[in-house]
Formats: structure tokens, C-alpha cells, sequence
């Protein structure tokens, strides 16, 4: 099959292999969501002692609880005697300890040993070294960010430096006060694509007029192709009439109180490389979190969170909700028509950026310096 020559104003994209190879999976596993810090759980999920969540981060699975004092604590969800699932739930809530199905060893919500069948017996076991394996956690904008690396990488530069390298310094985003607002609402897409098919959509707008008409109608420069991550600092402005992001442009809700005035009637998007992305807007925040599952599974979790008092007094949220699950669906139906297609022979060498997707070639850059060249 014969290559088409590469034009001069168009950059080359990923092969197709890179999402649907298991081995290109494999590695991206490793070297990505088990290397670095990793959006877990919103920790106002884990409301009291003992609530927990387990979640899967590359081929490991994790628990995240909350523990006597208050504070959030991660664990690699293994029991320390025979490797049994430690937590079978996707959530729920224990007394005081975390009990292993299996053989009953038992451990506070520290992650220590405190009981075993004949555990007095055995004097001599270490109830600390014999305790849950750890997890780094950190908190930021009211989630709970695990990293299972055993040295990882800055929080400030790998985290929180996207949004300033996306916005041009960390106050643009504390202004919105994420970690103070309430969950509106959430809903859960399973996707069948690679995660990758969906970073690169989130990133650019050269779709936007194809398939988002009513994102286009609330941000007019959006039909033009140019996305909000295009350059530092940009936000896309609402339309002339243009009230509110709402799926409508209807009035929302009161600009939240730090927000600046020229951050008002504006739309920024980040994406936190390699499983997130925030949406910022005047009265709300939108907050995806990405699972990838398999190289062609990919569950996502999206958040919309308002202030307090609008979630407190049971408004209305579903104007602006609706907004964006629209584009959600939108873009996640793009995806899995593409996904089929990476087998093909036609994408074997790969497709290509146009100049206003130019952009996406510094993900694929990232991308493969951090696999190495393992999927090349």
C-alpha cells in the first residue's frame, strides 16, 4: 500500500496500532496511569469515617477511604496474606476496619494489621510491614489524586501546571474555588474507544461545527474551528444574547464570587494530561475523569458542580447540564465511529492534523516520550 506524501501545512498523527494494540495498552498502563498522578475520587464522595471507593488505575486497583481523623488515605487493594480482592464494592461504607473476605486479616482505616485468625499466636508479624501497601494521595480542586509511582512526579508541575501552562498562572483557576462547590450532578459514559481518541477530541474545535450545534450556538467562535486550548490564557466568549451556559442560552446561575470580570461569560478548557479535563465557566465547573479500561473501553466520569447554596435549594440545574452531556454524547458517539477504524488498513501509517489541530502533535510527543518508543 502505497504512502501519500505528507503536505506541507498538515502534521502526522499517532499510527493506527497506538489504540488498538493490547501491547501499546500495556504499556501506557505502566508508564502512564501507574507513573503519574492519577484523578481518583471527589472527596466529598467519602463523607465520614470509613466510606471508601475503590477505582482502577492502570492494572491496579485502588482503594481510597477515609479514616478516623478525617483525612484520606489510598491503598492498593490486595490483602498482604494470599492477594485476595480486599474491597469488592465499587463503593461503600465499614465501621472501622477493611476485613479480607478470604481469611478475615483485618486492617484499621490506616492501613495497618490490628487482626487475624490466630494472629496472637504469631508474635513475631510486623503489623505495620504487614499492613496495606500505600498509595500517594494528594487533594486538588476537591478530588482525591493518587499516585502509584514509588517516586512520583511533582504535583505542582505535572497537576497544577497544566492549568497554568493552559490559563498562564495557578490564580485563574483558584478563582472558581472547585474544592467549595457541591455536585450538581454525574453521569458515567462507558465509551468504547482508546482514552487517546478522546483526549484528542476534547483538544480541538475542528469538529465543533459538525457536530455541536448547540455549543456553537452558546460560543460562536467555536464554529470557526479554533478550540480554547489553541492558545494560553484564551477563553471562548458567549454569543451576543447569549445569557448563560446553558443548552439553550438561557440565564444561569450567579457568577461565582472570585471569578474575575474578564473571566465572566467566558469558557476555558484544560486537560491534565493524561486523564482529565476541567471546564470552567462563569456560574459552574465541569469535571471529566477518564478510566481507560481497555484499548478500546474507556469509562468516563463527568461532574458538574455548582455553588453550595444553587445545589442546597434544589434548582434547576438541567439547562446547563444538558449542555454539555449533549456535547458529551456528541463527541463520544465521533469516537467510537473512529475506533473501528484504527484497524484499518487505510489508517495503518496514520491520518493527519490540520493546522488548527496542530496542537494535538504536541500530546502524540508527550505520548510516545513517555512510552519510550515501546509502541512504535
Amino acid at each position: 500500500m502505497t504512502t501519500t506524501p505528507l503536505s506541507p501545512s498538515l502534521i502526522a498523527t499517532l499510527p493506527g496500532h497506538y489504540y488498538t494494540d493490547p501491547a501499546v495498552f500495556r504499556q501506557e498502563q505502566e508508564r502512564l496511569f501507574e507513573s503519574l498522578w492519577f484523578c481518583a475520587v471527589r472527596s466529598a464522595d467519602l463523607d465520614k469515617p470509613g466510606a471508601f471507593r475503590t477505582v482502577q488505575v492502570g492494572r491496579e486497583s485502588v482503594v481510597v477511604t477515609r479514616n478516623r481523623a478525617g483525612e484520606l488515605r489510598a491503598f492498593l487493594n490486595i490483602c498482604r496474606h494470599r492477594g485476595a480482592r480486599l474491597c469488592l464494592e465499587e463503593s461503600g461504607e465499614v465501621r472501622r476496619t477493611l476485613q479480607c473476605p478470604y481469611h478475615a486479616w483485618t486492617y484499621d482505616l490506616d492501613g495497618t494489621l490490628v487482626a487475624a485468625p490466630n494472629l496472637t499466636k504469631m508474635p513475631d508479624v510486623d503489623r505495620t510491614a504487614y499492613g496495606l501497601v500505600g498509595v500517594e494521595l494528594r487533594e486538588w480542586l476537591g478530588y482525591a489524586w493518587v499516585c502509584l509511582a514509588d517516586e512520583p512526579p511533582s504535583f505542582e508541575e505535572t497537576v497544577i501546571g497544566a492549568a497554568v501552562e493552559r490559563l498562564g498562572d495557578a490564580a485563574s483557576i483558584e478563582r472558581y474555588r472547585v474544592e467549595d462547590l457541591a455536585l450538581g450532578r454525574r453521569v458515567t459514559y462507558d465509551v468504547k474507544a482508546n482514552w487517546k481518541l478522546i483526549v484528542e477530541n476534547f483538544m480541538e474545535c475542528y469538529h465543533c461545527a459538525t457536530i455541536h450545534p448547540e455549543l456553537t450556538d452558546v460560543l460562536p467562535e467555536f464554529a470557526d474551528g479554533y478550540a480554547a486550548q489553541y492558545y494560553v490564557g484564551h477563553g471562548a466568549e458567549f454569543g451576543d444574547g447569549v445569557k448563560g451556559f446553558t443548552v439553550d442560552g438561557s440565564e444561569g446561575f450567579g457568577r461565582l464570587p472570585e471569578v474575575a470580570d474578564d473571566q465572566d461569560r467566558r469558557y476555558y478548557a484544560i486537560t491534565v494530561k493524561p486523564t482529565v479535563f476541567v471546564n470552567l465557566v462563569p456560574d459552574h465547573v465541569i469535571l471529566h475523569r477518564m478510566f481507560p479500561l481497555a484499548e478500546d473501553r474507556t469509562v468516563v466520569e463527568c461532574d458538574w458542580l455548582y455553588a453550595p447554596e444553587v445545589v442546597a435549594s434544589g434548582a434547576d440545574v438541567s439547562k446547563s447540564v444538558e449542555l454539555f452531556h449533549r456535547v458529551n454524547v456528541q463527541d463520544f458517539d465521533a469516537c467510537e465511529r473512529t475506533q473501528p477504524a484504527m484497524a484499518s488498513r487505510a489508517y495503518r501509517t496514520g491520518g493527519v492534523l490540520v493546522p488548527t489541530e496542530h496542537h494535538i502533535s504536541l500530546f502524540h510527543t508527550w505520548l510516545t516520550e513517555r512510552l519510550g518508543g515501546a509502541g512504535a
